[in-house]
């Protein structure tokens, strides 16, 4: 009887630590509230198979404990039980997997009218490039990086020059603007991750991946990498913020182009030179 009671004092205090959590999520700050949603549902339908199975263990361990004049029966198998198992099972499953896919087709599906906003991931740091006035993104290959060329852009795409690039700083979004993050590393993998957007995906070199999100609550975001990616892992943050229409065209006027940044470079390099040749 006592084994039974503390079976049920598990399923008690699960079930209210799951309520009164002092870890939950943060505040949803995107269109993605879908994907809490169907966690939520998740919970449901695991902690209803979760209660229902520790209540049958207590049961069982209460009705069928031990006595002295009680014979036990062997039943290998029971097909109306095991039919019975097996469609609420599958019921349960179906339950759970279905939102999900519905809510991944929404998020593979990128609005016409996004933003492309390439996100740059290296050990330990984010770089972001967003299209100028022409609104395309110029092209980009590993063997053009370097250090006048950080993001790898290719000199001879005219597309590219008045690219926008943000090195080692804050990324700003527009609030109720469709973005689409292009993501790719220049090192190992990565994972680009706002915890209020809950959207995430990771970065695999030689690739470039993507998700969307529109921002629906102006604010500042901490940038987290959710994928291991060396001994500076855990120093890997950055700054999101999203901001009103006036004050994210203010951030992006102050921002440098492909161009700019080229011809900045080659005159600190010439500077740098001619120090060194003084000396």
């Amino acid at each position: 009887m006592s084994v039974a009671i503390i079976i049920v004092m598990i399923i008690v205090a699960s079930v209210a630590f799951h309520f009164w959590s002092p870890w939950w999520w943060t505040p949803v700050a995107s269109n993605w509230g879908g994907m809490d949603d169907t966690i939520i549902l998740t919970f449901w339908v695991t902690g209803a198979v979760f209660i229902a199975v520790c209540l049958f263990m207590a049961y069982c361990t209460w009705r069928y404990r031990y006595q002295k004049d009680r014979k036990a029966e062997y039943k290998p198998e029971d097909k109306k039980l095991e039919f019975h198992l097996t469609w609420l099972t599958t019921l349960g499953v179906v339950v759970m997997l279905a939102p999900g896919l519905v809510v991944w087709h929404k998020y593979v599906n990128v609005p016409k009218e996004a933003l492309n906003v390439e996100v740059v991931a290296y050990q330990w740091g984010w770089k972001y490039r967003l299209p100028g006035e022409d609104g395309i993104l110029g092209k980009t290959d590993i063997k053009f990086v370097s250090s006048e060329n950080p993001f790898g852009l290719n000199l001879d795409d005219p597309n590219g020059k008045d690219d926008l690039l943000v090195d080692d700083g804050d990324l700003h979004l527009q609030i109720n603007k469709p973005v689409k993050f292009l993501l790719r590393s220049l090192d190992v993998l990565h994972n680009f991750y706002v915890p209020q957007f809950r959207g995430k995906m990771d970065m695999v070199p030689g690739l470039v991946t993507f998700y969307w999100l529109t921002p629906i609550r102006t604010g500042d975001f901490e940038v987290l990498c959710a994928e291991f990616c060396g001994t500076g892992h855990y120093a890997m943050r950055g700054r999101v913020f999203v901001d009103e229409e006036k004050k994210y065209n203010q951030w992006l006027a102050q921002q440098i182009t492909f161009k700019q940044m080229l011809t900045q470079n080659r005159i600190d390099n010439k500077s740098l030179k001619l120090v060194k040749n003084v000396e």
